[in-house]
């Protein structure tokens, strides 16, 4: 059976610019819509509003001008308005060659907006449209706020369409304006509509205002829309329009009666540049593009994919050009930190692989996430560990830093089985705690390792929040040698490599 066709028209240049605080500047338009357009696949880009300033026309004349040279320009589309051909000359000289006539879809809009009857908006609408025949320009009109001209004035909208369905236009858009349809209604609203008006193209235009975009966009495909209109990230003003990424993943898995063209292998890389350029943080949890959307937590998801993929659903990350990962954490298992290994190309034996799982685990009681690049750091303070056995072992300790006195350290240390405290200062929070151990061991009647070689490590692309790693060489005059601290506080890593240090000596 030969699958029905759906045009995809993004509107995330227009529509999603109207996101509070988005404003894209002249490249950044044209960026984005080449990427729509020659990456994404989309049918057409609404890029714009006519009128709305100087800065808007250099851009729509900068798209346009691309547009023209690659053959694009009739897949480009502008908002206008039925402004007695103002919008026209705008268009005109910005090389536009499609418009989205902005009408009047709920006589409540008609009637206290325009203040005008029904007969005297479409008579000023054909002469738009005439305007636009005369100078090549192709018109699509939108029915503003037709969901609630369909529920509350009906008759309204089937007058209004019976006319529009006269007149020399490509599509009729129906705009959910105020993001109000349920799912049901979205269905038998345009079902009623294509019944009446089978040859006429309709576009469904939803916002999200109840969180049923992606709903509401499912059901027009049932009822047999002929394009969508959709945005980048879901971007829009309130609560933002139908997002792209949803609406098409749920279109190909639920609805395989219609194909669209879109790619949805470049999804992903779109979402990220737009993010960037609108400044507009996508929510980790977003479906599809959100950061944490593929990223399996719990040990037992993880565990799960190692046995026939039992955590798996048809939405997998490759789709999207993305990877699944596993994160490590307090709820960690051996198979999270397994299938990170993997990635590394690391393997441990069990015994060291409990070991391992057991310190992500402390980890994660400290630190909300562990990160793949900090297992090897782990790896290595974990088997460091299991060298010696520990007869040393720093209790507790209060380090103190005030600005104009000098840092301080007190301490306590069992050094087999028996207790010792003490205080002293020094040039810095570390060297304070070096001296108070330098006076529990000088009861002791031993001298400690000289320290010649300090560093610190992160994992690369890791934030202050991240683990590191301190690495101390210490002589002897028997021999030299290093000992490893991990934690995400920097002083306390090199009091662990201290402490690993007490117990080697």
């Amino acid at each position: 059976m030969e699958r029905r066709k759906i045009e995809i028209m993004d509107t995330t240049l227009r529509d999603g610019e109207q996101t509070s605080g988005v404003s894209f500047s002249i490249s950044e338009k044209l960026t984005i819509a080449q990427l729509l357009l020659e990456e994404l696949h989309v049918d057409r880009a609404e890029i714009a509003s006519a009128r709305v300033s100087d800065g808007e026309f250099q851009a729509v004349k900068a798209v346009l001008n691309w547009a023209e040279a690659n053959g694009y320009a009739d897949r480009i589309e502008v908002l206008s308005f039925v402004d007695n051909g103002v919008s026209i000359d705008w268009m005109l000289k910005a090389g536009v060659k499609v418009q989205n006539l902005l009408t009047k879809g709920s006589l409540n809009h008609l009637t206290h907006q325009l203040k005008k009857t029904p007969e005297q908006h479409f008579a000023e609408i054909k002469h738009v449209i005439d305007l636009a025949i005369a100078n090549n320009i192709a018109t699509n009109v939108y029915l503003e706020d037709w969901s609630n001209g369909m529920r509350n004035s009906p008759e309204y909208v089937l007058q209004y369409l019976d006319f529009l369905t006269t007149q020399p236009i490509k599509r009729i858009l129906l705009p959910d304006t105020l993001g109000i349809l349920t799912p049901g209604e979205t269905f038998k609203f345009i079902t009623e509509l294509k019944s009446k008006y089978p040859d006429t193209h309709f576009d469904f235009h939803a916002h999200n205002d109840y969180d049923l975009g992606t709903a509401n966009v499912l059901e027009s495909v049932k009822a047999g829309i002929s394009g969508l209109h959709l945005t980048v990230n879901g971007m829009g003003e309130r609560a933002g329009n139908a997002a792209m990424a949803s609406a098409i993943a749920v279109i190909n898995d639920f609805a395989p009666e219609v194909e669209v063209q879109l790619r949805e292998s470049s999804i992903y890389k779109v979402s990220k540049l737009v993010e960037t350029f609108s400044g507009v943080r996508i929510p980790s949890n977003k479906p599809i593009v959100g950061d944490n959307v593929f990223t399996q937590t719990a040990g037992i998801h993880a565990d799960g994919d190692n046995k026939n993929n039992l955590y798996f659903n048809d939405l997998l990350p490759e789709r999207f050009g993305r990877k699944r990962s596993y994160a490590l954490g307090k709820t960690s298992g051996k198979a999270n930190i397994e299938k990170n290994l993997q990635e590394l190309g690391l393997k441990l034996n069990d015994a060291d692989l409990k070991k391992v799982t057991q310190r992500v685990i402390e980890l994660g009681d400290k630190k909300e996430t562990v990160t793949k690049e900090d297992l090897p750091y782990i790896i290595s303070d974990v088997l460091d560990s299991s060298l010696y056995e520990e007869k040393v072992i720093v209790e507790s300790y209060v380090l103190m830093n005030a600005m104009g006195l000098r840092p301080s350290a007190t301490i306590s240390v069992v050094i087999e089985g028996e207790k010792f405290e003490e205080n002293a200062q020094g040039d810095g929070q570390f060297d304070a705690f070096m001296n108070a151990l330098t006076r529990v061991y000088a009861k002791k009647e031993r001298s400690l390792p000289k320290l010649i070689d300090y560093a610190v490590r992160i994992a690369p692309g890791s934030n202050s929040d991240a683990l590191c790693e301190t690495i101390i060489t210490w002589e002897t005059e028997q021999k030299v040698f290093i000992t490893r601290g991990l934690d995400s506080d920097q002083t306390v890593c090199a009091i662990k490599a201290t402490q690993k240090m007490l117990n080697i000596i």
